[in-house]
């Protein structure tokens, strides 16, 4: 049992590394590139009127998730934040996409590269990460890995 509790930890731990890079590397990639994050976001549908607030709470939320990461006490907390965060990212770009005639991407960095089915398949994958870490900690009920 114990071989198998530090196997979950090991994966749950692995999680939080990708997740620690995807978002450090996101919000990072945008506060560097800020000036075109905004314009980008002020073209957006549905959010245009709101960029100059979000430029700065998107990277915060992302940097605040990171730093849940980073203390035992809060990583479920943090995988719930991630989980939720990715699905309203994900939910966007589908309402984006079938709703809008105009699909500005605001991404910064490599992931700006990926075209919108790529940019919807890697945040399901980060989803489906996030939501297994979500299980593995229930499975082992010990926040304190």
């Amino acid at each position: 049992m114990a071989i198998l509790k530090i196997g979950y930890q090991n994966i749950t731990n692995s999680i939080r590394f990708l997740f620690i890079l995807l978002f450090v590397y996101a919000a990072t990639s945008k506060l560097l590139i800020y000036e075109q994050f905004t314009m980008q976001l002020g073209k957006s549908p549905f959010i245009g009127n709101y960029a100059n607030i979000l430029a700065w709470v998107i990277p915060l939320v992302e940097y605040i998730i990171v730093g849940l990461f980073l203390f035992p006490r809060y990583f479920r907390a943090a995988f719930y934040a991630s989980f939720y965060t990715l699905i309203l990212f994900t939910l966007y770009i589908i309402l984006v996409l079938n709703f809008s005639a105009s699909i500005p991407c605001s991404c910064g960095g490599i992931i700006s590269k990926l075209g919108w089915t790529e940019h919807l398949v890697f945040n399901l994958l980060f989803i489906v990460l996030s939501l297994t870490g979500i299980l593995f900690m229930k499975k082992y009920k010990n926040n304190s890995y």
